[in-house]
């Protein structure tokens, strides 16, 4: 296993650090560097995922770029020759797990796309036969596909505060009526196509996040897209629903976190050496099998 970076740090560069990425100010840009922290809940774990890092951007990248014709991103490069001093001089810690991306003003919602029937959208349903206030059939199975995709928008929490369900008109009061139908669509759109495309790839996207920022008056997308930490990805061949499916994104960890009857708030704690090593190996297998390429540290 390749060495674990929890934290970023370049000389003279301001920086600000969230539950997984170090974000740098490079001027009229951002460099944006994938630790290899975990978080689960909102919470960071102690330990670090080895290949996390390089796995999160570098699957990014391919999604940028898959998304090319549909949607600008803010996505510019990946190679650290090509950077702004002093971060062209730090490829030791931002090879592979960095992207210098243009800076844009956050659209503070997170667009969150459910297709299937699973998590806490599973256990509002058991309660109440709705999930973020939309009303869904009667007798669904849990992880069961849902008849559409649902959009169910949330807040955007800073570091150590928790993301909270919104309604769509209340995303609409925060950015603005436009930007969030805008936004809504478009979520939709790339997460249907993105699904086809990992169908064929043996993988079934559950669900995903999608953030969006505006930059010289439009709005792009923006921070990473369909990874595994920002998405729950299933293997197709062993998808049954009506019970847990095993799972290539971090999943596993919140299973682990619940079996030991983790408390989902203050600090978060060490992770076993199993679950990281089994962790670092879900994640490589979601990169090689939505890519096609042979992941190396």
């Amino acid at each position: 296993m390749s060495k674990t970076i929890l934290q970023t740090s370049i000389p003279g560069a301001k920086v600000h650090r969230g539950k997984v990425r170090d974000i740098y100010d490079a001027g009229n840009k951002l460099i944006i560097a994938a630790t290899d922290r975990i978080s689960a809940f909102d919470v960071v774990m102690k330990n670090g995922i080895p290949g996390k890092g390089t796995v999160l951007t570098q699957i990014s990248k391919f999604w940028f770029d898959f998304f090319e014709d549909d949607i600008e991103s803010h996505f510019i490069t990946d190679d650290v020759s090509n950077y702004p001093e002093p971060f062209n001089e730090h490829p030791d810690q931002l090879e592979g797990r960095s992207m210098l991306v243009r800076k844009t003003e956050v659209l503070p919602i997170e667009c969150i796309i459910r297709g299937y029937i699973t998590g806490s959208g599973w256990k509002d349903y058991q309660k109440s036969g709705k999930v973020c206030g939309h009303r869904l059939p009667e007798g669904l199975k849990e992880c069961q596909k849902l008849p559409e995709p649902l959009y169910t928008p949330s807040t955007k929490a800073e570091y150590g505060e928790h993301d909270e369900n919104i309604s769509v008109e209340k995303s609409a009061e925060i950015i603005g009526k436009e930007a969030a139908e805008y936004v809504s669509r478009k979520s939709i759109e790339i997460f249907e196509k993105a699904g086809r495309y990992a169908a064929d790839k043996g993988i079934i996207l559950a669900d995903t996040k999608f953030e969006w920022g505006r930059y010289e008056g439009d709005i792009i997308l923006i921070d990473e897209v369909l990874t595994p930490d920002s998405s729950r990805f299933w293997p197709g061949d062993d998808y049954e629903p009506g019970r847990p499916q095993k799972s290539f994104d971090k999943q596993f960890v919140r299973d682990y976190l619940e079996s030991v009857d983790f408390d989902k708030s203050g600090e978060g704690i060490e992770l076993p050496e199993d679950i990281v090593s089994k962790t670092s190996e879900k994640y490589i297998e979601c990169f090689e099998k939505l890519t096609g390429k042979t992941f190396s540290f």
